[in-house]
């Protein structure tokens, strides 16, 4: 081992004042280590790739190996040779017999491991030495295509693409890894009451339908105007931050016991706007006499007291107009390491912006983006969607999944769609003149039954049943609720 153990890709002993971190014995012996025994390729092969290594010529007779070796064949010496003999790198560090040095030199098999995280670790350290580097020498130059806000985005999102690196390869679980996840699971919906193993919308029959929000998933909420789209968001968003408990969970993290952190991007309403909502539905105030500001000094220090009880609501709202889904990710990203993220909410997806200038693709763009903001943080998004105008023009306004505007890539993305529907909106409009008295008296009829009631239509979902959820809806204080059913109404004999 001594005879090579200080010898680089040029054929020169390596300059210990490189400040590059490496270490080309470890290379050298876990190159030897695979040499010797193909198997123990199967150990490392999910931490470490070829530009790992610090050697360009260890690198390549990686890949040379694995490429072997995941084909079935030989990978040694031997028959590695006739891949690598015309190699100029490798004739400098002596040619094939290079690799049969590396063979004999390999006497600790067993730490090939810890051989490949060290190769792993050092690499990495690397990128964030070159990505320093990087973001000093851009930010030196005056770039005027380059705006200072839009170089701190990229280096954010350089940064944190490096640091989840290796947490995405999981590679196969054994069947009893993936049944205890699964009784883990279910074990957190048990103790919760039964039927939810997700984040608690505060509304009962809406949990019973979805399992609560669940984590990677990308719920889409869409409707027409007037239906209730931003309001039943807030509503959401108010309950999961209402309910936020912290501890440490089953699996021995800390993070939320109940409820959540709520990241709220408001691209239509500003963060004032939004707050006098949430205001209203925990005032019960009407939230047209908070814009208004016309309070009588009860209701005024109800709503002082109601602002008070939410300051510590865990419920942060980005009012920015018109953010490129990019820049969206790359404040959720920091929202999550800040402050913690278990639910984001998007007020709405059409506001955002991508990088096409083909709508349908920049639609197709954006409603990726929001699926990958999931996954990538792990956690529920709940992004509001227009609807098309087709809908006006039907008998029965229930919407459709077809009704979805200008891509058919957001219904493609969603693991949930979901439709906010009051017939009782349409229904008003539908008013018949004073003398029509029979068609007057069905409509007031009609507006009797239809009255504070809206439905949450799920048109897919993915992993659980597509069905109709029926809230109470309270227009003057813009608030979704639990609907009592004619069954739960209290009788005469309770009393």
């Amino acid at each position: 081992m001594n005879e090579i153990a200080t010898i680089n890709a040029t054929g020169t002993e390596a300059n210990s004042e490189d400040p590059m971190p490496h270490s080309i014995e470890a290379e050298q012996q876990l190159l030897g280590a695979i040499l010797t025994n193909n198997d123990i390729y199967d150990r490392i092969a999910a931490i470490i790739k070829p530009d790992h290594f610090y050697d360009p010529v260890h690198a390549r007779i990686f890949e040379v190996a694995s490429a072997r070796i995941a084909r079935n064949n030989l990978a040694s010496p031997v028959t590695l040779k006739t891949f690598l003999e015309d190699d100029e790198g490798l004739k400098e560090l002596g040619g094939p017999a290079y690799l049969a040095r590396l063979a004999g030199a390999a006497i600790s098999a067993f730490a090939a491991r810890d051989y490949a995280q060290m190769i792993y670790d050092m690499a990495i350290r690397r990128e964030l030495i070159g990505l320093g580097n990087d973001i000093a020498t851009k930010a030196t130059k005056a770039d005027v295509a380059l705006e200072p806000k839009e170089q701190i985005i990229e280096a954010e999102q350089a940064l944190y693409k490096l640091s989840e690196q290796g947490k995405t390869d999981s590679g196969f679980v054994s069947f009893l890894k993936a049944v205890t996840e699964a009784v883990n699971v279910t074990n957190q919906a048990y103790e919760r009451g039964g039927g939810m193993a997700g984040v608690s919308t505060g509304l009962v029959d809406l949990d019973k339908q979805l399992g609560g929000l669940h984590p990677s998933d990308l719920l889409i909420l869409a409707g027409r105007p007037s239906m209730g789209k931003t309001s039943l968001a807030t509503n959401i968003a108010f309950n999961v931050a209402k309910a936020y408990k912290k501890g440490v969970k089953s699996d021995g993290t800390e993070g939320a016991l109940d409820g959540g952190v709520v990241g709220f991007f408001s691209l239509e309403m500003s963060a004032e706007q939004l707050a006098a909502r949430i205001l209203a539905e925990a005032s019960e105030i009407s939230s047209h006499k908070i814009r208004q500001g016309d309070l009588t000094e009860g209701e005024f220090r109800r709503f002082v007291d109601a602002a008070k009880e939410l300051e510590a609501c865990p419920l942060f709202i980005d009012d920015t107009p018109a953010l490129p889904i990019s820049q969206l990710a790359a404040r959720a990203r920091r929202l999550k390491r800040t402050h913690g993220l278990d639910v984001l909410i998007i007020d709405y997806l059409q506001l955002c912006r991508g990088t096409s200038e083909n709508r349908v693709n920049e639609i197709a763009e954006i409603s990726m983006g929001m699926k990958a903001i999931a996954k990538e943080l792990n956690i529920p998004v709940i992004a509001l969607s227009q609807l098309s105008r087709q809908v006006e023009s039907r008998d029965d306004k229930r919407p459709m999944l077809s009704d979805l505007r200008e891509s058919g890539s957001i219904e493609q993305d969603a693991d949930v769609v979901m439709f906010v529907f009051r017939e009782e909106y349409y229904k008003e409009r539908e008013k018949p003149g004073e003398h029509e008295m029979e068609r007057m008296a069905e409509w007031v009829e009609a507006m009797e039954r239809l009255h504070g009631k809206a439905e949450v239509i799920v048109g897919k979902q993915r992993h659980g049943p597509i069905g109709t959820v029926e809230l109470s809806f309270e227009a003057q204080f813009t608030r979704f609720g639990n609907l009592v059913k004619p069954w739960q109404q209290p009788t005469d004999d309770s009393f």
